[in-house]
């Protein structure tokens, strides 16, 4: 399908493809997506908890659980985009999927026979049989392989429909991204608004209903754009490339580098779909791998890629090396994450959540705080954050991308070290009240205790997982985006799976009568310790991210100039690697940079 198509684009080539013509499309398609997702997963919990009448820690493993396997998915939608599918036809493909899901859940809210009886009274409930959990264990794998063909691609395929290399086009004041991203920020707070209130008010068959009909929508949209997309063909798996030097280096562990690298294997036809912005140059890190490069008598011409590597395929395995213990470091930051969609809706639940006497606020909808959060955050940082920084830095970014994450590593310790204190108010409140054997009742504590935390976390994202992601873009090889955008995915679903791990050991050692997470009654848990648990665990992670962010070296490139073929080499450093990627930067982040 993809050969035709490239076929296609190149019989036509006075059509231009891509552009603005095609954001109604991807716009539209986005909003309606995000919509869906945000909406199916915000008030999980409350489903599974309330509907399904699993208890409190089963369900929070279980949403943890498919956080982790939804997120490692797009490791193989990245490759599969990479190496022969293309990314639309990857995008497609997992939409479909997506609907699959959201129908089987969908069905499982409609019909009675696959829920357990309704539990009003919270006590002796009726769990979920084995066949009612399966088309629910059913819908969230379809929903996993469907994030595994969205997530990698979206970003990227959007980036694609503009050539962002050009001045004119990264200077717009319309910035594609600037809409794009403002677009998925007002999607989820309607999701977490009007979706979620439907749940809990109206019926969880429309809750569901709505998302599903939404997603299907998107699909039929975003394929409604194909005429018009620009479709770039696959440069080939990057994996087979890297396995390819560690085999190549493995048959000539023998061999003696020469004294001189500029002798080492190069080649740019050979690299030239692979390096459109530049060949990566040799490092002396890691040199043991440099021995895929070294040419001997054998080697045949055109090389065989598994006995001989260019310096630039080379580069691109060490570059991968070198970012894997900066990347590491954001797995902890979602373990103490993974409890936001599950321990503070619980605790949302129990506190005063009215607005007016006829009002209240659906607890999974306290999220929208952070999302406001982060979305001001983002402007703040634009606006105010980098001018100021800049003044003593000197940076036109203001701060690096690893400093960045670094400033959100400390902000998300503080977030944490304030839910437990939250969370100690809300028990006192309730043993003054004689409440705490009373799990089902409303403690006379306003729910809104809980949104410093909220917005302290979206503040942190700010700077986290915009800064991780940024990072892991600029820093990969320029074919290995997709792949890139995977591995940030990769971490959240490390990260889920630790969370599962970790709150698995807390309900299992902290003992029964006074265990620090009851599967029941919160009230009488000990959440606060567990919160000190994962502050302390964080804190060991700043330790860890800081010694790794000293020691990092930013990948050197070699420039090719825009009014010839003459090229320029240097080593890229961390000043001109930031001068040199700002319209990369532009592509993750959807900012407007203003020449400097």
């Amino acid at each position: 399908m993809e050969e035709q198509t490239w076929k296609e684009q190149e019989e036509k080539p006075k059509r231009t493809l891509g552009g603005i013509k095609t954001m109604p499309f991807i716009l539209a398609n986005e909003i309606c997506d995000r919509i869906a997702s945000v909406g199916f997963h915000a008030n999980m919990i409350t489903y599974l908890t309330e509907q399904l009448n699993l208890p409190l820690v089963a369900a929070s493993n279980t949403l943890t659980n498919f956080g982790g396997t939804s997120s490692f998915t797009p490791l193989f939608g990245a490759l599969i985009a990479d190496s022969c599918a293309g990314q639309f036809w990857t995008i497609t493909v997992g939409s479909v999927f997506y609907v699959l899901g959201l129908v089987s859940i969908f069905m499982s809210a409609l019909l009675p026979s696959l829920r357990p009886p309704a539990c009003p009274s919270g006590e002796n409930c009726k769990e979920a049989s084995t066949q009612q959990l399966w088309v629910l264990y059913l819908a969230l794998l379809l929903t996993a392989f469907g994030t595994g063909g969205i997530r990698p691609c979206v970003v990227t395929f959007a980036a694609n429909q503009f050539d962002m290399r050009k001045q004119s086009v990264a200077s717009r004041r319309w910035n594609f991204f600037n809409w794009f991203y403002f677009s998925m920020g007002m999607a989820t707070l309607t999701a977490l608004t009007v979706i979620v209130y439907i749940q809990e008010n109206v019926g969880w068959d429309w809750g569901f209903g709505i998302p599903t009909v939404l997603m299907a929508f998107s699909v039929v949209i975003f394929v409604g754009g194909y005429p018009l997309y620009k479709k770039l063909k696959p440069a080939g798996s990057p994996l087979i490339r890297l396995v390819q030097v560690v085999v190549a280096a493995a048959k000539k562990r023998r061999a003696r580098f020469p004294e001189d690298p500029s002798l080492l294997y190069s080649n740019k036809e050979l690299d030239a779909d692979i390096s459109t912005d530049g060949r990566l140059l040799h490092t002396e890190q890691f040199k043991w791998f440099d021995k895929a490069a070294v040419v001997a008598s054998t080697d045949s011409d055109p090389p065989n890629l598994w006995r001989l590597a260019t310096v630039h395929r080379v580069e691109e395995l060490k570059s991968i090396i070198r970012m894997l213990p900066i990347w590491a470091a954001g797995i902890l930051i979602v373990t103490s994450s993974s409890h936001l969609g599950s321990f503070v809706i619980t605790q949302a639940r129990s506190m005063d959540r009215h607005l007016s006497p006829t009002f209240e606020i659906p607890p999974a909808s306290m999220s929208i705080f952070s999302i406001i959060a982060m979305l001001m955050g983002l402007v703040l940082y634009e606006r105010i954050f980098v001018p100021f920084a800049r003044k003593f830095t000197g940076n036109p970014a203001g701060v690096t991308c690893l400093q960045r994450m670094g400033i959100g590593f400390v902000i998300n310790i503080f977030a944490t070290i304030v839910s437990a204190f939250v969370e100690m108010k809300r028990k006192q409140v309730a043993a003054d009240h004689h409440l705490l054997d009373s799990p089902h009742a409303i403690i006379p504590i306003s729910v809104f205790w809980l949104v410093p935390q909220y917005c302290i976390h979206g503040i942190a994202e700010v700077f986290i997982n915009v800064g991780h992601m940024e990072f892991l873009y600029d820093q990969s090889p320029e074919s290995m985006r997709s792949s890139a955008a995977a591995l940030y995915w990769i971490a959240i679903s490390v990260g889920n799976y630790l969370g599962t791990f970790l709150v698995t050991l807390v309900h299992k050692y902290t003992g029964k009568e006074r265990n620090w997470l009851p599967d029941r009654n919160l009230n009488r848990g000990r959440l606060e310790c567990y919160y000190f648990l994962v502050s302390g665990i964080q804190l060991l992670n700043l330790i860890y991210y800081v010694i790794c962010a000293k020691l990092y070296t930013y990948k050197p490139l070699e420039q090719v100039k825009d009014n010839g073929d003459e090229e320029s080499s240097y080593p890229e450093t961390e000043q001109k690697f930031l001068d040199n990627v700002n319209v990369a930067r532009e592509v993750e982040l959807g900012f407007n940079h203003e020449a400097v």
